[in-house]
């Protein structure tokens, strides 16, 4: 009806349009090039109106995004598979090998300046079952995180020579071990550092801006958490690369056992100030460890976040734990994401 009464409008404005045009009092003239121009606009507006009217809710119902699910794997060699982890086909699943490293696969551990080897289980791990959960599961990607917190009972320290010489390195051991094993991402989790905050900005910043431009993975992400050393130079990276990552995983799990939902929604929102822009992924363990657990309110924490239109995500630290299980929790992270309404 709406749009009935402005077309009928439109037609009387357009038959006075052409009487002005032809009046011999007015053609020609400064006057009526001015009425003309009004007419035209009120037209327009009757136009735009009556189009809103038949159309309310175009922008009103956003498109329903589950979000993504990411399981690290592989880093306490207890023979966990990638078809040992449920798959819900609904949501976007990530696996993050965990983990490749560079420094030296001895006894006393060296760093290698970003010539990358891997240390995830590669009996378990490998570049067919790569080939074969994927091709099983077409919503599966896998990724590798760098770095971690020990090697060899060792620290697994930032411990860049230079700038320049560390990412050419870099560059040249991920990009090979990318090919060998068919990966989708990379994922950033440095956890001790002999280096300053911009030296690491850099030499992330400058490997993963290589490695996007030049399709060498599709994902990125980094994994820091609450320690004042650790965050420092996270920040500095996301103040000047964060824009070629897509992820970050942060470790709420770091923070002290016994966390409550709303100190937990706190933390969140703390990060979120942090990590302007991104997708901050919510996190907890199956090793013990800290922040909110699922037995706790850690679901109860991810629907008041989904409400909110703000829970991008969940992954967990790790499979290798879960396993014990039966990867309960695996399951309900990955129901809830694939659930439309909380």
């Amino acid at each position: 009806m709406h749009t009935t009464n402005a077309l009928l409008k439109e037609k009387y404005f357009n038959r006075h349009l052409l009487w002005l045009n032809t009046n011999k009092k007015y053609k020609g003239s400064f006057q009526l090039q001015q009425i003309m121009k009004s007419l035209k606009f009120c037209i327009s507006l009757l136009v735009l109106q009556a189009l809103f009217n038949v159309f309310p809710t175009i922008e009103a119902v956003p498109a329903f995004c589950p979000g993504v699910f990411r399981e690290y794997i592989g880093a306490e060699g207890k023979n966990v598979t990638f078809s040992d982890v449920p798959i819900n086909p609904n949501i976007e699943f990530h696996f993050l090998l965990s983990f490749a490293i560079d420094y030296t696969n001895t006894k006393s551990p060296e760093p290698t300046n970003g010539d990358f080897l891997v240390y995830w289980d590669t009996d378990n791990l490998t570049p067919s079952h790569i080939s074969s959960i994927k091709a099983k599961h077409k919503n599966v990607k896998v990724g590798m995180s760098l770095g971690g917190d020990t090697v060899n009972g060792k620290n697994a320290t930032f411990t860049p020579t230079s700038i320049t010489s560390w990412v050419r390195n870099a560059i040249h051991s991920i990009t090979k071990i990318v090919k060998e094993y068919n990966l989708d991402a990379i994922d950033i989790d440095y956890e001790h550092f002999n280096a300053d905050p911009d030296t690491f900005a850099e030499c992330i910043g400058r490997l993963l801006y290589y490695l996007k431009q030049h399709n060498v993975v599709t994902y990125t992400s980094i994994a820091p958490y609450a320690d004042d050393s650790v965050q420092v130079h996270y920040l500095a990276l996301w103040r000047k690369y964060g824009h070629l990552i897509d992820y970050v995983n942060f470790q709420f799990y770091a923070y002290e056992k016994g966390t409550t939902i709303l100190q937990f929604l706190h933390y969140f929102e703390t990060q979120m100030y942090n990590y302007k822009g991104g997708k901050i992924l919510v996190s907890f363990g199956t090793d013990n460890s800290g922040g909110l657990s699922p037995r706790h309110g850690f679901f109860d924490a991810c629907s008041i976040l989904k409400s909110r239109g703000t829970l991008h995500g969940i992954f967990i630290w790790s499979a290798d734990d879960s396993i014990k299980d039966h990867f309960l929790y695996e399951k309900l992270s990955q129901n809830l994401l694939a659930s439309a309404t909380v």
